[in-house]
C-alpha cells in the first residue's frame, strides 16, 4: 500500500501546497526515533550518533521543504559504507556490540527509505529492538523511566499514522498511547512475579560482564585512590540490625597489599598457610550488604567478620590476613548478611617467619625515608613510641590533605615526606608502612572504604566510590595486628564525617565548587540525591534483585507450601486470566451502548438485502427511499409506501426534529418496519 505522504514524490520544491498533518506525523516519528537513539549515546563510538542525527536531520529537512526521499542508489552506498564503519571499529558485524550499532544506523537510513505502510512498521519494530538493546547496558530505573518514554513515543506515533480521517490532538493521543501500555501493565506484573527466574541477570552476557566497573584495584600508587574518590557511584550499601557504629569505625576491609616494589604496592605472591586466631573483646555487629558489581574477587566487612558469608551462586573464604575474598568475580550485584567485631587482637602471637614477609622493603628505594625509620628506632626501642612518633610528625609538621597532589618520581615515598608533604590517604599509608617496616616493626597497606553515609530516606548507609580509603596495620607484641590510620593525624575529619567534610565537592567538571559547610544549595542537592539513591536502592532490591530465591519466597508467602514447576504453572496461567481478565471486563462493561434507532434501521436494511435489495455504503435513508420507491423498482405499490414512511420517520428522527419521545419513536419505527415485510 502506496502511503503519498510518506514517499513525498508528488511535492518537487516549492511545489504543492504543506501537508499539516503528514508532516506533523512524520515528526512525531523522528521525535520518538530520536528518544529510542538516546540511550545509546553514552555507550555506541562516537562517530555513530552524528551520524544518526545527520540522517535525522536529513530527513526533517525533506519532510519541511516537501522534497523527494533520496533514490536507492545513494542510499544502498551509503549504508554499505557506514555498516564497513561499524566494522572497521568492532572489527565484527556479529557480538552484541556491532549489533546494536548497526541498529541503531539502519533505523536512522529506514527513516530516508520510507514508501509503503510495511516500512513505516518496520520503522517501528526497529524502534522497539532498540529500545530492549538499551537493557544490556543499564537497568537502572532512569533508563526504565526513558525507556517508558520511549515507548509511550513509538505507541503513540503507531496510533497516529492509523487515523484515516480527522485525527485527534496530539495531547489525546499521547493519553491513547499511555493507555496501551497501562493496558498491558497487569500481564507484565503477573510475569513479571510468577515466571520462571534464572539465576542470574536477565540482560547478562558472559562476555560482557566485567565491562564498565569501576572499584579498587589489588594494587595502590600515588594516584590510584585519589582518582575513586572523585567518583560519586555507589560502591555497596548496608544495612545495620540496631544503631549503626561510629562513622569512625566504619572501616570496611579490602584487599590487603604487603608486596611493594618502591613506587606500587600489591597483594604478598608467598602467603602463610593456616588460619587467623582471634581474641574478641565486643559484642557482634550484624548487618546485610548490597554489593554492586566490580569485577573483582573481593568483599566488603567491617574489620574483622566473625564468619564467612553466605553467598548465592558463589562461595567465599577468608584469608589468614582477613581478606574475605569470593571464588568468581562478583559481576551482578550481590547480597549477603555479614557479623563482624571491631574491638578485638588479632594473631597476637604470630611466629616470627610469618611476621618477615611483611618486613620486606625494595633494595635501592627512598633512602632517606629508611634512614629515618632505622634512627627512630635507635632512640625509640618501644614499637608503640615508634608509631606514636611517626603519627606526631605527621601532625605538627606542614603535611596536606589534598586530592590533587604532587606528581612524584622514582623515590616517591622520599618525595613525599621530605618535599612535597601534599597528599592523599595512598601517600599518607605507603610512608607509614615504610617507615615501620624501616623501623624493623611489621606493617602492611589495608586498602577499602572508610565511613559512609546514612540516607534518612530508607535507613541504609550508602558507601560510595568517593569513600575509597587507605590505611595500615602494624603488629605490636602480645597485641597483635593493630589498625592505624595516618590520614587522621593529618585530616581527622575526613574519618569522623566524611571527604565532602574534609574537601571542596566539585559538580560539572569543576565548574561549580561547593564548600559544604553551611551551604543551603549543597544541603539540598544532597537531599535530592538521598531520595534518589533511596528510589534507586529499592529499584535493586525488588526489581533487579528479584532471584529465583525471592521468587520462591513470594510464592510461600501466599500460602503454597511446596514450590515446584506444576505450582508455578499454575499460578501463572490464573494469574495471567486475572489480569486479562482486569483488563478486558472494564472494557466490555464501559462498551458504549447501540442506538436502539440505529439497531431498529440496521435490522430493517439486513431484511431488505436478503430480499435482494441491499443498500449501498454510499447511500443515506433519503436516497435509499428514493431507489426503493422509484418506477423502476419492482416493489408492490402497498410496500413502496410502507417503506417510504419507514425511511421518511427514520430521516426525522436520526437527523430532525420527530416530536416524538426517543422510546416513542423506537416503538413507531419497528411499527413501521413490521408492515414493510
Amino acid at each position: 500500500m502506496k502511503l503519498p505522504f510518506l514517499d513525498q514524490r508528488s511535492s518537487p520544491l516549492g511545489g504543492n501546497r504543506p501537508m499539516t498533518r503528514d508532516k506533523g506525523d512524520i515528526l512525531l516519528l523522528l521525535g520518538a526515533c530520536t528518544l529510542v537513539l538516546l540511550p545509546h549515546a553514552s555507550h555506541l563510538p562516537g562517530w555513530i550518533m552524528p551520524v544518526c542525527a545527520i540522517l535525522l536531520a536529513w530527513r526533517g529537512w525533506i519532510t519541511f521543504r516537501g522534497n523527494r526521499l533520496p533514490p536507492r542508489w545513494l542510499l544502498l552506498p551509503l549504508a554499505f559504507v557506514t555498516m564497513g564503519g561499524v566494522y572497521l571499529t568492532y572489527r565484527s558485524v556479529f557480538g552484541r556490540e556491532p549489533g546494536v550499532a548497526m541498529l541503531a544506523i539502519l533505523l536512522a537510513l529506514k527513516l530516508l527509505e520510507m514508501h509503503a505502510k510495511r516500512d513505516l512498521f518496520v520503522a517501528l519494530f526497529l524502534s522497539f529492538f532498540l529500545i530492549l538493546s538499551s537493557f544490556f547496558y543499564s537497568q537502572s530505573i532512569g533508563m526504565a523511566l526513558l525507556t517508558l518514554v520511549a515507548v509511550i513515543a513509538i505507541l503513540t506515533t503507531q496510533v497516529s499514522f492509523q487515523f484515516t480521517g480527522a485525527v485527534p490532538p496530539l495531547k489525546k493521543r499521547l493519553r491513547m498511547g499511555a493507555t496501551i501500555l497501562l493496558l498491558a501493565a497487569p500481564v507484565t506484573l503477573a510475569l513479571f512475579l510468577l515466571f520462571p527466574r534464572i539465576q542470574g541477570p536477565l540482560w547478562g552476557m558472559p562476555g560482557d560482564a566485567n565491562a564498565g566497573r569501576t572499584g579498587l584495584s589489588d594494587t595502590m600508587e600515588p594516584g590510584n585512590i585519589q582518582n575513586l574518590a572523585q567518583s560519586d557511584d555507589i560502591a555497596f550499601r548496608v544495612r545495620f540490625e540496631g544503631p549503626p557504629p561510629a562513622k569512625t569505625k566504619l572501616y570496611w576491609r579490602g584487599p590487603v597489599l604487603g608486596g611493594f616494589d618502591g613506587r606500587k604496592w600489591f597483594p604478598q605472591r608467598h602467603r602463610v598457610p593456616g588460619g587467623a586466631r582471634i581474641n574478641l573483646r565486643d559484642d557482634a555487629v550484624r548487618y546485610q550488604v548490597t554489593l554492586e558489581p566490580h569485577g573483582k574477587p573481593w568483599l566488603f566487612v567491617l574489620d574483622i567478620p566473625r564468619t564467612v558469608p553466605a553467598i548465592t551462586s558463589n562461595t567465599a573464604r577468608l584469608t589468614r590476613d582477613m581478606q574475605l575474598l569470593a571464588v568468581a568475580p562478583i559481576n551482578e550485584r550481590l547480597r549477603y548478611d555479614a557479623v563482624s567485631h571491631l574491638d578485638y587482637d588479632l594473631n597476637p602471637n604470630e611466629a616470627p617467619a610469618a611476621l618477615a614477609q611483611w618486613l620486606e622493603l625494595p633494595p635501592g628505594f627512598n633512602p632517606r625515608t629508611i634512614a629515618l625509620g632505622v634512627d627512630m628506632r635507635k632512640r625509640l626501642m618501644d614499637d608503640g613510641q615508634v608509631v606514636t612518633a611517626v603519627l606526631r610528625q605527621f601532625r605538627t609538621e606542614p603535611f596536606r590533605y589534598t586530592l590533587q597532589p604532587p606528581l612524584l618520581g622514582r623515590d616517591s615515598v622520599d618525595e613525599f615526606l621530605f618535599t612535597t608533604r601534599a597528599g592523599f590517604c595512598e601517600h599518607y599509608s605507603a610512608a607509614f608502612v615504610v617507615l615501620m617496616r624501616a623501623a624493623g616493626i611489621p606493617a602492611r597497606v589495608i586498602t577499602g572504604y572508610q565511613g559512609g553515609e546514612l540516607n534518612p530516606a530508607d535507613g541504609y548507609f550508602v558507601v560510595r566510590q568517593s569513600d575509597a580509603h587507605a590505611w595500615a596495620e602494624v603488629w605490636l607484641e602480645n597485641r597483635g595486628w593493630v589498625r592505624v590510620d595516618p590520614t587522621a593525624a593529618v585530616a581527622p575529619e575526613r574519618i569522623e564525617s566524611n571527604l565532602g567534610t574534609a574537601l571542596p565537592r566539585q559538580f560539572l567538571g569543576g565548574l561549580i565548587t561547593f564548600d559544604p559547610s553551611g551551604n543551603a544549595l549543597f544541603t539540598g542537592l544532597q537531599r535530592l540525591r538521598q531520595g534518589w539513591d533511596a528510589a534507586s536502592n529499592a529499584w535493586n532490591q525488588w526489581v533487579l534483585n528479584y532471584t529465583p530465591q525471592q521468587q520462591r519466597n513470594f510464592i510461600k508467602s501466599l500460602g503454597f507450601d511446596e514450590v515446584d514447576w506444576r505450582t508455578m504453572v499454575t499460578l501463572l496461567f490464573f494469574s495471567v486470566v486475572v489480569a486479562v481478565g482486569i483488563v478486558v471486563v472494564p472494557l466490555l462493561l464501559h462498551e458504549t451502548k447501540r442506538d436502539p434507532v440505529e439497531a431498529v434501521y440496521d435490522a430493517f436494511c439486513k431484511r431488505l438485502a436478503r430480499k435482494g435489495f441491499p443498500r449501498a455504503l454510499h447511500e443515506g435513508p433519503r436516497d435509499y427511499r428514493a431507489r426503493l420507491t422509484s418506477a423502476a423498482s419492482p416493489l408492490p405499490p402497498e410496500q413502496k409506501a410502507a417503506l417510504a414512511r419507514f425511511l421518511d420517520l427514520y430521516e426525522t428522527v436520526r437527523y430532525g426534529a420527530s416530536g416524538l419521545a426517543h422510546t416513542a419513536a423506537v416503538a413507531r419505527l419497528k411499527s413501521l418496519s413490521a408492515k414493510c415485510r
